[in-house]
């Protein structure tokens, strides 16, 4: 039986090793040089349980991703299991993505949290491109990279979407059978929402055909001036505006989440990102999703219904729902005191074995 649960909101070291055969098969991809910050830059303490390094790898188009690489520093395993992180959608591994690795590194699992293609510090040209295929292979790369490590045990892989990266993890589990236990942290489906709007308020072909028409004229500027405009994120909102735009502006725009590289922090998508959503629903076949599923969603959150729809959807007896009492969307970035961590802890310790 699938269960449903409502909790409370209370509840290696690597610098001995010589270059990995994972590091010299990179080495070998013609991977694109990036600039990495060399300062710790995140929107949270560093932990000194954990060792943090910088790592880069490749995905199937030729992008060259940046991600952080947090290890245990005292383990008894010989191979770990390993867990890629990344979200929310417009954010960068320095925010709540980074935050969720090096907790789990600190419960004994290798993790990575990774910039998404053309955001960050990863590659990819034009800049602040989302994609449906492009964004799911992401997660495919960091698998890649994962199970090419020395030190991983390649059956022993999980990964964790945050946001509209929920979504994208929902995608890269139903097609990539390696992904042995996938976490969906409040969960946005980017293509119903675009396609739709929010709480599907724009369900029709004459709003839909609007903003396609929108769209590919601004594409044809964009062609025209050799330029790609970004859209303007999360400005200061009205009194009257929604809560969770509330939400939003308080933890991208302020100390407790800002920061520079973040879409969402100010930089802006590309005007016609979005395009691409519009005609491909990623969470087709989320049905056929054999291994395990936990999804975990806020009591108040304006997103919570996209997480109860797939959750409907998902078949066998290894897939959860957990409801986090009072928690707003935005709380399940950063407040640690309402991310469940025990039950992640626990779930990847059952399906990672």
């Amino acid at each position: 039986m699938k269960r449903f649960i409502f909790l409370t909101a209370a509840i290696l070291t690597l610098s001995g090793l010589t270059e990995s055969p994972a590091q010299t098969l990179q080495c070998n991809l013609n991977m694109e040089e990036l600039k990495l910050t060399k300062e710790w830059d995140k929107t949270f303490p560093k932990s000194d349980k954990v060792n943090h390094s910088k790592i880069t790898f490749v995905n199937r188009y030729g992008i060259t991703l940046a991600a952080d690489l947090y290890v245990p520093q005292t383990t008894a395993e010989s191979k770990l299991p390993a867990i890629a992180v990344s979200g929310p959608f417009g954010a960068v591994k320095e925010q709540a993505s980074g935050l969720y690795a090096q907790t789990l590194a600190e419960r004994g699992f290798l993790t990575i949290a990774f910039d998404p293609s053309f955001t960050g510090e990863s590659g990819g040209q034009p800049r602040g491109v989302a994609s449906p295929d492009i964004n799911t292979e992401d997660f495919s790369a960091a698998v890649d990279y994962l199970a090419a490590r020395p030190d991983v045990d390649a059956g022993r892989i999980g990964i964790i979407g945050i946001c509209g990266w929920g979504g994208f993890a929902i995608n890269a589990a139903a097609n990539d059978t390696r992904i042995k236990a996938t976490v969906a942290s409040t969960m946005y489906d980017m293509s119903r929402v675009t396609a739709n709007g929010y709480s599907d308020a724009a369900d029709n072909a004459d709003a839909r055909y609007k903003m396609r028409q929108e769209l590919n004229a601004q594409r044809t500027e964009d062609y025209r001036t050799g330029t790609y405009p970004r859209t303007v994120m999360n400005p200061k909102p009205a009194d009257d505006a929604p809560q969770f735009m509330k939400d939003y502006y308080d933890y991208y725009k302020t100390e407790r989440g800002y920061h520079p590289r973040s879409i969402n922090s100010g930089l802006g998508w590309n005007k016609t990102s979005a395009l691409a959503f519009v005609n491909a629903p990623i969470l087709a076949y989320a049905d056929e999703i054999r291994n395990a599923v936990l999804l975990i969603h806020g009591e108040k959150a304006h997103s919570r219904y996209f997480s109860e729809d797939v959750f409907k959807r998902l078949k066998g007896d290894n897939k959860e729902l957990v409801i986090i009492p009072k928690a707003v969307h935005t709380d399940l970035y950063d407040r640690t005191d309402m991310i469940p961590f025990d039950k992640l802890e626990d779930f990847f310790n059952e399906y990672l074995k």
